[in-house]
């Protein structure tokens, strides 16, 4: 970073008299490979005349403009800091100034420089804090990493852009690069948007060692000698869905941003045009690719249509496009098979999908899951990685995968595997140049703490409210379910134990102590972090006959006695100290407020402690170990009778279900 500082005062030191009639001219020939999309040339162009000319807001937020526009996001930040320096630099520099900084994971100034935006464009200022606020979200994310492995994948990386794996049933897999080619006749032939070759697809197979052999490209009838890719491939119709990129007049058509996750490219050649995407299929007939056929609705003369994803059923194809009437930049479609083979009109996949921004690379998981990236959504960057549960446009819920599956970067083109937890993606994570490479990524179980507690619920004197008393000596033993293995200890002086526990494994813990009833807990820690500490309460209960024990939480719907499924909750706490105690008989008691006539509240009383046990029966407890009674208003805990006026707290607390041990 200082030597390029050092680089700038140089230039300005030893500046050449060259004369202003050049400098226009050089500049005006960097303009034009800026304008048609050649923005390796450009950015060349552009450094030329910084040698021979003082820099100047215009000249530095051109180069900056390449850098971003070529996706390098850490010298993009550099040489819009640089702009940023002159009182003219454009706000819309600011705000790639932010974006740079954010896909650079340095939030802090991002944030800083989102809200600068905000304050220089009112009418933006909204988006712009929101943009702030994502930054927080991403300082507490990478705070807290998700507890997987990532590798990258040597063997089919290149120096160039490498994404969007899929894998073939039989393990091989098939990706998109611009690597440039080995072919000594094509080697010339480059992208001038990013200096790289073309995109192309490539196909690597497994080796017997779980390694992979040196890619090769896909044969001519599914690679052209323009961009490809990426695909996706139905295994039961032995086809490949791919993008392939079509040359069309500026003219006619609207612009676009990327060149590697979309269009808005010039073809390399001066020509100016701009590239819209392609769907097409082909059958792969043992080594070969047969039947090439274009999807029905393409239509590069208007819009793209691109990033196919063909469901394993063959049923629906996701895919993304630009057309209009959509919610933003670029969003995800789907195309149902209609019963003749053809395929439906597209529909957009509603805005619980789609947003303002960019939605791009849907796949579909081995999981049943819609995986997609986007820019619209909360995230750390860049394209982030998110999955979706549903179809079709009806969708119920949209999941950051966080880091360390996301990144500040872009990341893109996720394979995942029937259990949601390894597989392959693709990531600008840790190039410096923002070229993206594959990675085999899995999630792995972590250790973490339980902490837990021992104490029981007792009423204040005078009083129905109740407080917290810990319960030391304890004995608690946890069981793990899948191996049978059993560790011991005991709750400490102020009813504190602990654990080491796994993510996913099932466990018991068992508490007992003289003069208590054993108590039993269920759970599968959820510890996806290796920092976290879970907490388990344990509420201990007295073995004293003929002494009521309120359960808390047990509620039914006005004037119905039916077990909702929140009750049902607190009652399985029941079963298990059943159980856990087999030799006791309890009475299950339900009683109301005085509100309504005695007749009324004694008959529901006795329907809903009814229906209660007969739940309990239905989980396994024998129906000879309990009595259902109901007592309507008859034992009110505090002075709400009848015609006395009371607040509703003062009534929940006559509106309760007991138990009491009637026998052992």
């Amino acid at each position: 970073m200082r030597l390029r500082f050092l680089y700038l005062l140089i230039l300005l030191a030893t500046l050449c008299t060259q004369p202003l009639a050049a400098q226009k001219k050089e500049m005006k020939e960097a303009d034009k490979y800026f304008n048609s999309f050649e923005y390796a040339l450009a950015l060349d162009a552009y450094k030329k005349l910084m040698e021979r000319k003082e820099p100047d807001v215009y000249l530095l937020e051109r180069i900056a403009d390449s850098y971003r526009l070529m996706n390098n996001s850490k010298e993009a930040e550099f040489w819009y800091a640089q702009a940023a320096g002159f009182e003219t630099v454009a706000p819309a520099s600011i705000y790639h100034y932010a974006e740079a900084a954010k896909r650079n994971g340095n939030y802090e100034k991002a944030k800083e420089l989102y809200t600068s935006y905000a304050r220089r464009v009112p009418e933006q200022a909204n988006m712009a804090m929101e943009k702030a606020a994502s930054c927080d979200s991403a300082i507490f994310w990478t705070s807290r990493p998700l507890s997987y492995e990532i590798a990258v994948e040597d063997k089919l990386n290149s120096t160039g852009v490498d994404f969007s794996p899929i894998q073939l049933p039989n393990g091989d897999m098939v990706f998109s690069s611009d690597r440039l080619p080995t072919d000594e006749n094509k080697k010339k032939e480059r992208f001038n948007w990013t200096g790289n070759g073309f995109v192309q697809l490539y196909y690597a197979s497994m080796e017997e060692d779980s390694t992979w052999s040196e890619p090769s490209p896909l044969s001519q009838e599914i690679n052209t000698d323009f961009h490809n890719g990426p695909a996706s491939f139905l295994p039961k119709e032995n086809t490949l869905y791919f993008t392939r990129t079509n040359s069309v007049k500026r003219s006619q058509a609207r612009v676009n941003t990327d060149p590697t996750s979309w269009v808005n490219r010039g073809d390399g050649k001066g020509t100016g045009n701009i590239n819209r995407h392609e769907i097409f299929m082909a059958r792969r007939n043992g080594t070969e690719w047969v039947d090439v056929k274009p999807f029905k609705y393409n239509k590069p003369q208007e819009y793209s249509v691109g990033h196919p994803a063909i469901t394993p059923d063959g049923k629906l194809l996701y895919f993304v496009s630009d057309m209009p009437g959509g919610k933003g930049e670029t969003d995800i479609y789907y195309s149902e098979r209609q019963p003749d083979g053809s395929w439906g009109e597209p529909i957009n996949a509603g805005d619980v999908i789609n947003t303002s921004g960019r939605e791009s690379f849907p796949s579909i998981g081995a999981d049943g899951k819609l995986y997609f990236s986007s820019d619209g959504h909360v995230g750390l960057g860049g394209l982030d990685i998110f999955r979706a549960e549903g179809e079709h446009g009806s969708w119920t819920r949209v999941q950051n995968l966080m880091y360390p599956l996301n990144t500040s970067r872009d990341d893109l083109g996720i394979v995942v595997d029937s259990s949601g937890t390894k597989g392959w993606l693709s990531s600008g994570r840790t190039s410096e140049s923002g070229y993206d490479n594959i990675y085999k990524f899995r999630e792995v179980n972590v250790e973490c703490t339980l902490v837990g507690q021992t104490y029981e619920m007792v009423d204040q004197p005078g009083t129905h409210i109740k407080k917290r008393v810990m319960v030391d000596n304890v004995l608690l033993q946890l069981f793990e379910e899948n191996v049978g293995s059993m560790v011991e200890t005991h709750s400490d002086s102020t009813g504190n134990f602990n654990y080491k526990v796994e993510a996913g494994m099932q466990y018991t813990i068992r508490g007992s102590k003289k003069g208590y009833l054993t108590q039993t807990i269920l759970f599968t820690p959820d510890c996806r972090f290796s920092i976290d500490s879970l907490l388990v309460e344990m509420i201990m209960y007295r073995d004293t006959p003929n002494v009521p024990i309120v359960l808390e939480n047990i509620f039914y719907d006005l004037d119905k006695h039916d077990i909702r499924p929140d009750a049902a909750i607190e009652l399985d706490k029941l079963v298990r100290i059943l159980k856990a105690n087999p030799t006791i008989r309890i009475e299950l008691s339900s009683h109301t407020d005085s509100r309504q006539t005695r007749k009324y509240n004694q008959d529901l009383s006795e329907r809903r402690a009814q229906a209660a046990v007969d739940y309990i029966v239905s989980k396994g407890i024998d129906r000879k170990r309990l009595v259902a009674k109901g007592y309507g208003e008859t034992r009110l805990r505090n002075k709400c009778a009848d015609f006395v006026e009371c607040s509703e707290e003062d009534h929940q607390v006559n509106r309760r279900t007991e138990f009491k041990i009637i026998g052992k």
